[in-house]
This record gives C-alpha cells, sequence and structure tokens, in this order.
C-alpha cells in the first residue's frame, strides 16, 4: 500500500491512509507554482510596459508619489515625433555640474543657496507678525557660507532702478494694485491635479517627458526651481503661487530655458570649469537668468516685468535699510504682509542681524539680464544661445565656430523667430522701454 502512495504522489491520486492526503496535496500545489514561474519567466515582457517605465514621469506632492497613467504606445510616439523631431542626448555624468543654473560652474552656487537659507524661518516670521512688523528677525544657519563668499554677493547696484520703479508704477497705473495684476493675469490657483495635467502637456510639446522628477511644494521662496538631485534633473514648483495663466511661463522659464540650455551644454567643448576656462568663457548670468525670465513673460497679455522689477528693486532697498524698514517700504507695491515678507526674506538672506543694512544680491540679476538682452535683441541669435548652451550672450559669435550644434535642442517657441521677435518688442513697449534709454545704460 505504501508503495502505491509513492508511486502516485506526483498525480495527486486519492490514497486511503491516515496524514499522507495533506502531503501528496501540498507536494503537488509546489510543483504546479514552480511549473508557473518557470513558464512565466520565459516569456519576453510587453512592449507596453517596457515603454510605461521609460517614459513614466514621478510626481511627489507631500511625500507621496503620482504617477498618471500612461497613454497607449502609439499615440505617445505620434505626439513626440510631432513636437521634437531632434534626438535626446543620452546621460551624461557631468549632468550635475553642467546643469546647474549658476553663473560660475564651480559648484558654489548650489552650496551657497543652499547655506543661506535661515532654518528659523518659520518661529521668526511668527515673532515678526506677532509684534506687528517692528521685530527684526534673527536668522539662523545649519551651515553659514563663509563671510567672504558671502560678501561677494553683498553689493547692490542701482544701475537699473529708476526703470524697476518706472516698470512697478505701470502696472500699478493699470491696475490699481499688485494683487489685482496678480488675479487678472495671472488667473486663480490651482490644484495639483490641474498643475499636474499642464506640466504634462507642456513636456509632450518639449517632446521630453520622463527626463525631468517634478515635485510639488509650498515650501520654496521662489515659484520654481530645476536642480539635479541625484544625478537627476528635477523641478519643484511652489503650488502656492501656481496661477491658471502665469504656468507655462514659469514652465518655459524652468525646462524651456534652464533645462535646454543645460543638457546642450553638456555636448560642447566648455561643458565643465577647465573647459570654460580654456575657453575664456565670461558668466553665464546675467543671460542665464534674464533669457529666463523674458521666456516668462513672453506671450501674456501684458508682460509687465513686474517680478524683477520689484526682486532688483528690494535688494538695493535691502542693502540701506532694516527688515523692518524694507517691509514697510516696499508695501506701497505689495500690500499682502506675506507676499511682502517672502520677498523681505529673499533680499536678507544669509545674514543673521537683519536690524542691519545689508542684502543678497543675486535678486538683482534678473532685470539686469532681461534689459541687457532687449538692448542687443536685434544682433542676438537666440537659437544658437539655447544651442551652445549656458553661455552669456556675448560669447556666442566667437563660440559658434567651436561648437557642436548637431542634435541640439531647442524649444517650441524659438521655432518662428518672427513670432519671437514680435513678442519681445511688445515687451518693450508694455514696460516703456525705448532703444534709446537701454543704448544709454548699456554700452
Amino acid at each position: 500500500m505504501a508503495g502505491s502512495a509513492r508511486k502516485f504522489s506526483h498525480l495527486g491520486k486519492r490514497v486511503h491512509r491516515p496524514g499522507l492526503r495533506v502531503s501528496i496535496t501540498r507536494r503537488r500545489k509546489r510543483w504546479f507554482k514552480f511549473r508557473k514561474r518557470k513558464e512565466e519567466s520565459k516569456r519576453p515582457r510587453s512592449h507596453h510596459k517596457a515603454v510605461t517605465r521609460r517614459i513614466k514621469v514621478k510626481f511627489s506632492t507631500s511625500g507621496s508619489s503620482i504617477v498618471p497613467p500612461p497613454k497607449p504606445p502609439s499615440e505617445r510616439r505620434v505626439k513626440r515625433c510631432h513636437f521634437s523631431t531632434l534626438p535626446k542626448p543620452k546621460p551624461q555624468p557631468q549632468l550635475s555640474r553642467s546643469f546647474e543654473k549658476g553663473g560660475d560652474f564651480s559648484g558654489k552656487k548650489f552650496c551657497i543657496l543652499t547655506a543661506i537659507k535661515p532654518t528659523n524661518l518659520e518661529k521668526e516670521k511668527l515673532r515678526f507678525f506677532k509684534a506687528d512688523y517692528t521685530y527684526n528677525p534673527q536668522f539662523e544657519y545649519a551651515n553659514p557660507s563663509l563671510p567672504s563668499v558671502l560678501a561677494k554677493h553683498s553689493n547692490a547696484s542701482d544701475r537699473f532702478l529708476k526703470q524697476s520703479v518706472n516698470i512697478m508704477e505701470l502696472t500699478l497705473q493699470k491696475y490699481g494694485s499688485y494683487e489685482r495684476f496678480e488675479q487678472a493675469t495671472g488667473g486663480s490657483l490651482l490644484s495639483k491635479t490641474r498643475i499636474w495635467s499642464h506640466v504634462r502637456k507642456y513636456m509632450m510639446k518639449e517632446g521630453c517627458m520622463g527626463e525631468i522628477v517634478v515635485h510639488l511644494t509650498e515650501d520654496l521662496l521662489s515659484r520654481a526651481s530645476m536642480t539635479v538631485v541625484n544625478g537627476c534633473p528635477t523641478l519643484t514648483i511652489n503650488v502656492s503661487t501656481a496661477r491658471e495663466h502665469w504656468l507655462e511661463g514659469m514652465l518655459r522659464h524652468e525646462i524651456g530655458t534652464h533645462y535646454f540650455r543645460g543638457i546642450n551644454n553638456l555636448q560642447q567643448p566648455w561643458n565643465s570649469w577647465t573647459g570654460r576656462k580654456k575657453h575664456e568663457l565670461k558668466p553665464n548670468n546675467p543671460t542665464e537668468e534674464g533669457l529666463a525670465s523674458i521666456h516668462s513673460v513672453l506671450f501674456r497679455k501684458d508682460p509687465f516685468l513686474w517680478r524683477a522689477a520689484l526682486l532688483y528693486y528690494t535688494v538695493y532697498q535691502a542693502s540701506q535699510m532694516s527688515f523692518c524698514e524694507l517691509f514697510r517700504d516696499i508695501g506701497k507695491f505689495v500690500k499682502d504682509p506675506n507676499t511682502r515678507w517672502d520677498y523681505c526674506v529673499r533680499a536678507k538672506r544669509g545674514w543673521t542681524d537683519t536690524s542691519q543694512p545689508g542684502c543678497f544680491s543675486k535678486d538683482q540679476v534678473y532685470l539686469d539680464g532681461i534689459l541687457q538682452i532687449l538692448r542687443y535683441r536685434e544682433t542676438i541669435d537666440f537659437h544658437l544661445l539655447t544651442a551652445l548652451g549656458k553661455v552669456s550672450y556675448e560669447d556666442v559669435d566667437r563660440l559658434k565656430g567651436l561648437a557642436v550644434t548637431e542634435n541640439m535642442r531647442v524649444p517650441h517657441f524659438l521655432q518662428d523667430h518672427g513670432r519671437y521677435m514680435e513678442h519681445l518688442e511688445k515687451i518693450m513697449e508694455v514696460n516703456e522701454l525705448t532703444d534709446r534709454e537701454l543704448r544709454d545704460l548699456i554700452y
């Protein structure tokens, strides 16, 4: 009897022996599971799953990941070919060095902006508001930057102060207040779901789905930031400032300008600090931020350069005033206390005792770059300025003979040169800037 049970156990035949039925059934189940796993391992993975992994973009909101449902591969390919005929460059190990927006490419930019972010920001904001705006915050830092490095960024300029004030006054004349201007031209704040929808649509337009990690947060002094995190291009968006009609301008700023110029820079002979030194390149700022800021307002109905103007003005005034004085002073342009607080923090970051005059001057680079580019807009090759990577407009003519120009990434809004130039003229007109004025200021 025992021999018969052993003989037929692999077939699962029922054997009338106490305790033996359970053992045979378990072995049979294990055998079928083993066969199933073996057969599945031999099957080729479906094309649909491979494409899904390749184009998937990870969105993070408040620490959680949201992966949008993929579209069919055929539909995705058609859109991609339609919007971008240029092949994507292969990932390069130098990405983290060549991609950042900073002007010196020595790695200092990322470090200093991290070092000058106060660790006790919320605590000091609460004290400031409780004191009815009469308390000068005392900021603390986890990794204070070296005094010599901070001193490099503490010299404010008044070169374009008149223009910055004029731009803001023009805006207020038309809209009455910044808050009305924001609502009328920016539209309503977007939900996280709608932000994702806009970002995905823009990435499809530029053919860069799957290349950029996107984070949504409220813990950001700026409206958005393009950085490299663990070797991955990362776009961080401040959801508290993401407005319906301004979001695409922000994407043109961060992706269409910073990201594309960073990617193109990887293939150029000056893609490292030593390469830039060898070819005697000028700092890429103020061109980098000036160009990105122009693209932020490029297609607006009223392309007022409000933000760049207010940042320029606030930095200069911070170099002459305490935090409390600065807060009161910019009240003539911005009424909302929370918005004023943000601008004052940006101008005073890096300083511990804000009762003293002093500034972090980096934010003046936006208006500075805008006005320089507008001054020379007729002679700048904007297509080449993007294709050459992180270079100043002043170096384009000298470098074009040395550059790699094949397979460069250029955003869709630069494809129609005539339309692009028309919008630059509109920016000049709306902000009442004249060529004569700019020639007198910039030469």
